[in-house]
């Protein structure tokens, strides 16, 4: 029991991938190192599905590339209405990484979303996103003025959620995605053969890209409420 404990432990804490060797080594997590190993993925991929477009297009790549698109406009145009344009690089660029990022514990690599910092960081970026926008649509009288909607009572609660949202959206993917690891992980030790194989459908896969919608959907709920 003591040895399960101790290799799982292990298995939690974020691994140092590597040291870049400058201002007496930087150490780069593995969370990191993951991370950036998604971003040039997605950009190879963009890269390749979009070389050589047409204007009619008769290449599957580019008819994958721009279904892609096509569904990531549609669903911002239904929640975001005229200010679609806007936002959905950033959306849809958050929905990628998420789901590349929770479907990597398939190929043996631990998911970057299980670190705190990394959804912490996703978080943050939405909740800018949010306001931010809020105050450019309105102005910065509109934008306080949205916090004492609908009636000025309720302007502390508004406060309230910039600091709430924020840790709703971190806490809720951190904890899905760390859960299913630690479950995966105690599955492994028990019965390292066979039986991780369905599990890991459901906890890398489904859960997964659940979590990846969930979240990119919460934050543009707030957004189009931000904006409205």
């Amino acid at each position: 029991m003591e040895d399960i404990k101790a290799e799982l432990i292990a298995q939690l804490q974020n691994k140092t991938a590597f040291e870049i060797p400058i201002f007496g080594g930087i150490a780069i997590p593995q969370s990191v190192a993951v991370s950036w190993g998604i971003i040039l993925l997605l950009t190879a991929l963009a890269i390749f599905l979009t070389r050589g477009m047409q204007l009619r297009p008769t290449g599957k790549r580019q008819m994958i590339a721009e279904w892609l698109v096509g569904f990531i406009n549609d669903f911002c145009k239904d929640s975001l209405g005229h200010h679609w344009r806007t936002f959905a690089p950033y959306l849809g660029s958050v929905g990628l990484y998420l789901a590349c990022a929770n479907l990597s514990g398939l190929f043996g690599v631990t998911p970057p979303t299980k670190d705190l910092n990394v959804t912490a960081g996703l978080a943050l970026m939405s909740v800018v996103l949010i306001y931010g926008a809020s105050f450019r649509v309105h102005g910065l009288g509109g934008g306080l003025k949205k916090f004492a909607e609908p009636v000025a009572i309720v302007a502390p609660l508004n406060i309230l959620e910039i600091g709430i949202r924020p840790l709703s959206l971190c806490m809720r993917l951190f904890g899905n995605i760390f859960a299913g690891f630690v479950i995966m992980e105690l599955i492994k030790m028990v019965i390292p053969v066979v039986l991780p194989i369905p599990f890991s459908l459901y906890f890398d896969v489904f859960d997964g890209m659940i979590q990846a919608v969930v979240f990119v959907f919460l934050t543009t709920l707030f957004l189009a409420e931000s904006i409205e």
